[in-house]
């Protein structure tokens, strides 16, 4: 018998409130070259709220979407955009009756040295438009891409 203990807890690394307000500057500036208002949600690793910011003339149905997104990217660690694919099969379909999983392009894993710390959502443009702010944004602040 071993005495060797197991590892009871594992690290939990989080997105900065500091880097998180950069993330919203840097989209409500991207929002503002493409051409769009935005409700813009930032999450920690754990799907909670850390920062948030909805223009005043963005739609209010953005703001809910906007923090849904971030949800739904950070819950799997996944673009919300590859969740139609996803969708389609049926396997997988059941999860599409889920209140918060936001299917809608705009919402990425906010991943920093291959580790996913928290959850980015943007809502109010296209989400050609909200996914090209995102991008944007994350790359500014020197987070990783997604390969999918």
């Amino acid at each position: 018998m071993s005495t060797d203990m197991p590892e009871k807890t594992v690290p939990a690394s989080s997105v900065t409130q500091v880097a998180a307000r950069a993330l919203i500057e840097e989209v409500r500036a991207a929002a503002v070259r493409i051409g769009f208002t935005a409700a813009v949600a930032v999450t920690d690793q754990g799907g909670h709220l850390k920062a948030f910011d909805r223009a005043d003339d963005a739609p209010f149905l953005a703001a809910e979407v906007a923090v849904d997104k971030a949800w739904t990217a950070v819950s799997f660690h996944t673009p919300t955009h590859v969740w139609n694919d996803y969708l389609a099969n049926q396997r997988i379909a059941p999860l599409g009756g889920h209140p918060r999983v936001m299917a809608v392009g705009g919402g990425y894993p906010i991943i920093d040295n291959g580790q996913c710390v928290g959850g980015l959502g943007i809502s109010g443009g296209s989400y050609e438009q909200d996914m090209q702010a995102a991008e944007e944004a994350l790359a500014t602040l020197g987070f990783e891409l997604p390969t999918r």
